[in-house]
């Protein structure tokens, strides 16, 4: 779905205290503004009501063997919920190694037992990671930003952490010993690959009193030659026309697909599988890999809906947009172009 409408790549988001997501990014059916009461509100009578509850775990599931790419080679393998870790392969060293939003503990909560807990073990254990170059981490929430992954990574590989304005204060407590915060469209390069922060429609916050007061979104990597886009956590909206119009040759765009139901509280902060197919045609990208979907129960939909939503979508055009277990891998080969 492409919109003739021109758009502006630098609208404000940021009031000197909260960030926001410009309004005009949303699709017109979308725009209906909720003061932050009325939203709070929403989402405790929606809680209060008799909600549908997944298994406690879904039956073990294949083990994938680790895969290690050949030069000039980028594989990339599923982690579980927003966890994706990507390799890319250099002549004569080793792949470098980068990580988004890595999430290995039980429980996306403060609390250790109590909030959702993982019904799907990840793909590759934590102690089993290879060694991490760069993490991504797209925002604050607790599915997104796992202080206790983070600190193990940070003590065991020393690596860059890459994220968005107002989240170093989080991001400290894990004694991560680099954290570089890079606003919309801001990018760096580091070890051979150039990120740059994307945006997305969405909000942050990890206590009740500090709301939007970090800034969410995604990123772009280009390394050895591949794009790869991951969207972090985000609704449909005209950013990804943006987005494409920076980066028109996208190899594999990440894009959550989950956590969407009830339609009416979270439209405006995730995608349902039919949003995320529309965002793949939209950034034309050559392939794409669904994440955010059937390790924690954050929202109403069932737990294995969404990935069955997307390959029925998919289905009339062939696109090549499917999900892959936690631990599969898919190999993006070499290219011809060094850009």
């Amino acid at each position: 779905m492409k919109h003739a409408l021109v758009l502006d790549d630098n609208l404000p988001h940021f009031d000197g205290r909260h960030y926001r997501n410009p309004e005009n990014w949303r699709p017109d059916e979308a725009r209906t503004a909720r003061s932050p009461s009325q939203r709070i509100g929403n989402i405790f009578r929606w809680q209060m009501g008799l909600r549908p509850r997944w298994p406690d775990a879904l039956p073990p599931q294949k083990t994938y063997p680790q895969v290690t790419p050949a030069a000039g080679e980028c594989c990339v393998t599923f982690v579980g919920h927003a966890t994706v870790l990507l390799q890319f392969g250099r002549t004569g060293r080793a792949p470098l190694r980068i990580i988004t939003d890595p999430v290995f503990s039980e429980r996306c909560s403060p609390f250790r037992s109590f909030g959702p807990r993982r019904v799907c073990p990840p793909g590759i254990a934590l102690d089993a990671l290879p060694r991490i170059d760069i993490i991504l981490v797209s925002h604050c929430h607790y599915d997104h930003m796992d202080l206790p992954s983070l600190r193990a990574l940070a003590e065991r590989d020393d690596p860059l952490c890459i994220s968005l304005p107002g989240n170093r204060r989080h991001l400290k407590k894990a004694d991560l010993p680099r954290i570089v915060e890079l606003d919309w469209w801001e990018g760096m390069a580091d070890d051979g690959a150039h990120i740059t922060a994307t945006p997305a429609l969405h909000g942050s916050a990890r206590t009740p009193f500090d709301s939007n007061r970090a800034l969410w979104g995604g990123f772009t990597i280009k390394a050895d030659g591949h794009t790869v886009f991951f969207a972090g956590d985000t609704a449909w909206g005209r950013h990804f026309d943006a987005i494409h119009r920076r980066w028109p040759t996208i190899d594999l765009a990440i894009l959550p697909i989950g956590a969407y139901d009830p339609r009416n509280l979270m439209r405006r902060v995730h995608m349902s599988p039919e949003e995320a197919l529309m965002a793949f045609d939209t950034l034309g990208a050559k392939q794409g890999l669904p994440i955010h979907f059937g390790t924690f129960q954050l929202t109403d939909e069932a737990i294995l809906e969404p990935p069955t939503r997307l390959e029925f979508a998919c289905r009339p055009a062939r696109r090549p947009f499917r999900a892959l277990e936690n631990g599969d891998s898919l190999t993006l080969p070499p290219t011809d172009t060094k850009s």
